[in-house]
């Protein structure tokens, strides 16, 4: 085993600490199969701090294969980092595929933000969750080969007790390009409503087809309304043909703010935020700023304020005083409605790649 950090766990170990995976021990399920709470200690394995993990296993009959849980293991035990969830371990035994995260006590961003029950966050609370899940890409795009994590969306990001974000499930994550390379060839993967349009419709993936991906987040974070939902009338299901052309106005742009943010932000801090999902969402990928940049616009806006220490600001070519974020190098302005677009797809889900049959973990 090359990571050292990561352990290497028997699946009779994992059987013991969720109770021979039982029912009231399931915390979540989705096409890739269920996720166990569990709790290691040196009961389990002498030696072994006492903490909660959650434990996915891997359907057979899954959408994810021997070779995204292969490229899970892989990233994540490389890659550490505060906005990334930890890998805790893995077992590959006959054809049982099994990981083991840290346990992150409030589940994902997509079941407080959507959820009809749950207590809606307050600006504060979701302009810091932009910003650890900026950071968190942000660290990916700028790794030593960098990796571009190509499913970013509110269920893939985690928050622990201190609702501290972090993105989870690499299993679509790819190498990024390498010296002349521009961009990397793959076959479309990703969830309809995030997948940034140029990469579904040739296959191009870049770290700006991330960017893209994050717009859409923020923009949900913004707004209280999911990417697509086909409940609402029919020109406001799609949320980024709804909500992009509002966002560079300066009158409209506050009529699509949640309604339970009411009173919680300056209008400055509004329209920051709302110009830089603009920037993120753009039609043509190389006006979308880096992650970087993009860390560095949200981290005056955690209070609400209207972030006037932001000295660095400027106002982009014509799009107003409103739209005042950080240097991207972006003067040209975009003023197309920019969504998925017509053909933009949703990838297919009974298409699973099939993965090599050893288990070494490199």
């Amino acid at each position: 085993m090359l990571y050292t950090h990561v352990i290497s766990f028997t699946l009779f170990e994992l059987e013991t600490i969720t109770k021979s995976f039982r029912s009231d021990y399931i915390l979540g399920e989705g096409g890739f199969g269920t996720v166990y709470k569990g709790y290691i200690d040196e009961n389990v394995r002498v030696g072994l701090k006492s903490l909660p993990v959650a434990v996915k296993v891997l359907n057979k009959e899954g959408l994810q294969g021997h070779r995204e849980w292969l490229t899970e293991v892989n990233f994540l035990g490389q890659l550490r980092h505060p906005n990334l969830v930890k890998l805790i371990g893995y077992c590959c035994e006959d054809d049982h595929r099994l990981l083991v995260y840290e346990f992150m006590f409030r589940g994902s961003l997509e079941n407080h933000l959507f959820r009809k029950a749950s207590i809606p966050f307050l600006w504060g609370t979701r302009m810091a969750i932009a910003l650890g899940a900026a950071k968190g890409l942000a660290f990916l795009h700028n790794a030593e080969r960098p990796v571009i994590y190509r499913d970013f969306k509110t269920s893939n990001i985690l928050l622990d007790s201190d609702y501290t974000a972090k993105l989870s499930d690499f299993g679509l994550a790819k190498a990024g390009p390498q010296g002349d390379e521009t961009h990397v060839s793959t076959r479309v993967m990703g969830t309809y409503g995030y997948a940034a349009p140029e990469y579904v419709m040739t296959g191009h993936l870049t770290a700006r087809s991330d960017v893209y991906s994050f717009g859409v987040v923020l923009l949900e974070l913004l707004t209280g309304r999911r990417s697509v939902d086909k409940t609402r009338p029919s020109k406001e299901q799609n949320l980024v043909e709804w909500a992009r052309p509002k966002l560079n106005d300066k009158r409209k742009l506050l009529q699509i703010i949640d309604p339970r943010l009411e009173n919680q932000y300056s209008v400055r801090a509004a329209q920051k935020a709302c110009s830089l999902a603009y920037y993120c969402l753009s039609q043509n990928p190389k006006a979308r700023p880096l992650m970087s940049d993009v860390v560095e616009t949200l981290e005056p806006l955690q209070s609400g304020n209207d972030g006037n220490e932001v000295s660095s600001s400027f106002s982009i070519g014509n799009a107003g005083p409103f739209a005042r974020i950080p240097d991207y190098r972006m003067r040209q302005r975009f003023t197309n409605n920019v969504g998925p677009g017509s053909n933009c797809r949703s990838p297919n889900p009974n298409c699973s790649p099939g993965g090599p049959a050893a288990c070494r973990v490199r």
